[in-house]
């Protein structure tokens, strides 16, 4: 999975995040851009690059990876999930997958820094025996969540402290 990072012409930290098309698995859901690995993938990067071209029409030649960051565990669908966090150059105009991103979304970090970004929710799944207490970042007015705002979580204020030149 790529955690695509770059600065707006203002000069912000803006985050690329999908809006999954409906249906499947994690339909309807904000992501970073990724997906499964595939044969011809030597490793996890190439499966992060060659899924980040496939759903929004970001060039890998456009990526550089600043950091691998620490595996992630989906809680609903047992997928182990290898982020890598990258800045980019975006492209003019992103080019979304129909069939499997709706939307392509810039969302700045002061943003999800707000505190009133950040949330709780109960939630209840078929795979989890009893009903569990979710953080959720509010984007417009989407919920992100799950997988995703766990590896943005502890990223966040990393990002803010410019931990990375980005």
């Amino acid at each position: 999975m790529l955690v695509p990072v770059f600065r707006d012409a203002e000069g912000a930290v803006r985050l690329v995040l999908v809006m999954r098309t409906e249906g499947g698995l994690h339909g309807g859901q904000l992501a970073f851009p990724g997906g499964r690995r595939e044969a011809r993938d030597r490793s996890a990067l190439d499966t992060a690059l060659r899924e980040a071209a496939e759903e929004t029409g970001l060039d890998p030649g456009a990526v550089e990876v600043l950091a691998d960051l620490p595996p992630i565990e989906t809680m609903t669908s047992n997928y182990r999930i290898a982020p890598f966090l990258a800045r980019v150059a975006p492209p003019v105009r992103w080019r979304p997958d129909p069939d499997e991103v709706a939307e392509v979304i810039e969302v700045s970090l002061p943003d999800l820094l707000r505190p009133e970004a950040h949330g709780e929710t109960v939630e209840r799944f078929p795979t989890w025996p009893e009903p569990r207490t979710i953080g959720f970042y509010r984007v417009g007015s989407r919920r992100l969540w799950g997988a995703t705002y766990r590896i943005l979580r502890p990223l966040l204020p990393r990002l803010a402290a410019g931990e990375w030149k980005v």
